[in-house]
């Protein structure tokens, strides 16, 4: 009897998978592949049932004669262990960024004779509501605000990228490209106080206060499904502290970041070159006590984040500090410097990680760019922020826009590097 093998990623079946099923049967012994939440979170929707689960919704299907675990985004490995006569898979992964894994199925069948038989995609009106109800799910507080905390355990480093918009939420939220792993993609979304009150034209002192600040969070929330890392700036008043942490719980963020300074914001990359003043191990403490007391969920995150390498004084302070942080509650620990080499982040995180080895590590590479993410996993660092580079692309680019539109008087010059309306229309989607 023939073999045949079809792999799934839905949490829920319906009518268009069952097509696949019943025609996947009439070739012969069918097996079914339930990817893995590992595999998964690399390139697909993200569960909002166990993997169990999952499992359990193909073994009750009488057309499936076994179901395996596929723990790769890549099909390559369990092809090769079955060997399938036929993969059989919908005709709606030819073109995008899936469609490498497509031609790494066609790669692999070749070399036993196998083949691949693509059925087309069933749409219908059904169909569109349960996929339009599996996307909002997703995005519901009680799902999306855990997600990070199931990221940091699944993906070998989990990556976000800034944020301060709708727009550039849907950016974040729709960009995969391909690669040797099958694809890959930013996994969270960073909403940035320096960012927040640059496009507002405003200085980074914590002028915009944090019901305006939210209020970005929600544009975000509203048409994204990734979760939501919040620039804390210091925190403020820990009485204000407590009620900000509970707010932002409840709408959906996964975490906020808080520095261990006090007095008037400054950026940390100004270093010494301006006054900064950083907050004794003992107050800061306080505040994280108080934010987790404040908590309603074990899903929130908060973050510390140490300033001793920013204002030089030494990697032993910010040790102790890391530590102290951590016993206060901490749920992860962000180390910040501005150095252009990761030297003084990498011998800061190997310590850290003799004395703990569980703690979520947090980078931000401004300053020392050159670094590989591949680099900053084999110091055990588990989150890397891209905290700024979205809102310094777009100014550049506005600038220049504005400068052709003067000097030609015209749009036609500068429309060449501008997207298109058509494009700008398929990037947001309509309810």
């Amino acid at each position: 009897m023939k073999k045949i093998y079809a792999c799934f990623t839905t949490d829920v079946i319906h009518e268009g998978h069952m097509n696949i099923i019943k025609k996947a049967k009439e070739y012969g012994y069918l097996i079914a592949g339930v990817m893995s939440d590992e595999a998964k979170a690399g390139g697909y929707r993200f569960s909002t049932i166990s993997f169990e689960e999952r499992l359990n919704l193909f073994k009750n299907i009488p057309e499936i004669d076994e179901v395996v675990v596929q723990s790769e985004m890549l099909y390559e490995n369990v092809l090769r262990e079955i060997k399938p006569d036929y993969v059989i898979h919908g005709d709606d992964w030819k073109k995008g960024a899936k469609s490498y894994i497509r031609n790494n199925v066609i790669k692999v069948l070749r070399e036993w004779g196998g083949e691949l038989i693509e059925l087309p995609t069933t749409r219908n009106e059904t169909i569109d509501r349960i996929d339009a109800q599996a996307k909002a799910k997703i995005a519901m507080p009680e799902f999306r605000r855990k997600r990070l905390k199931k990221l940091i355990e699944l993906r070998p480093i989990v990556k976000a990228l800034e944020v301060h918009s709708g727009l550039t939420g849907l950016i974040v939220e729709k960009t995969v490209v391909e690669n040797e792993n099958g694809t890959d993609q930013f996994d969270a979304m960073w909403i940035s106080s320096l960012c927040d009150s640059t496009v507002k034209g405003k200085p980074d002192i914590e002028l915009v206060d944090m019901s305006s600040r939210i209020r970005t969070v929600e544009d975000v929330l509203d048409v994204t499904t990734k979760p939501i890392i919040l620039d804390g700036d210091t925190g403020g008043l820990q009485e204000h502290f407590v009620y900000n942490v509970r707010t932002l719980e409840r709408i959906g963020v996964s975490a906020v970041i808080i520095e261990d300074k006090i007095g008037l914001k400054q950026n940390s990359l100004f270093g010494n070159d301006v006054e900064q003043k950083q907050d004794t191990i003992e107050n800061f403490c306080n505040k994280i006590r108080a934010g987790k007391k404040a908590l309603r969920t074990d899903d929130f995150m908060i973050i510390a984040r140490i300033e001793s390498l920013i204002l030089d004084k030494g990697i032993e302070d910010a040790l102790e500090r890391a530590f102290a942080y951590v016993e206060a509650g901490a749920d992860g620990i962000m180390i910040h410097s501005r150095k252009t080499e990761p030297d003084e982040i990498f011998i800061f995180c190997d310590k850290f990680r003799i004395q703990d080895k569980k703690t979520p590590l947090v980078v931000v590479p401004t300053a020392y760019n050159k670094v590989y993410e591949k680099e900053l996993c084999q110091h055990g660092i588990n989150v890397v922020i891209y905290a700024n580079q979205l809102t310094r692309s777009a100014f550049p680019a506005m600038k220049n826009t504005a400068i052709s539109l003067l000097e030609n008087q015209r749009a036609y010059e500068i429309d060449k590097d501008l997207l298109s309306i058509n494009k700008i229309i398929t990037l947001i989607d309509r309810i």
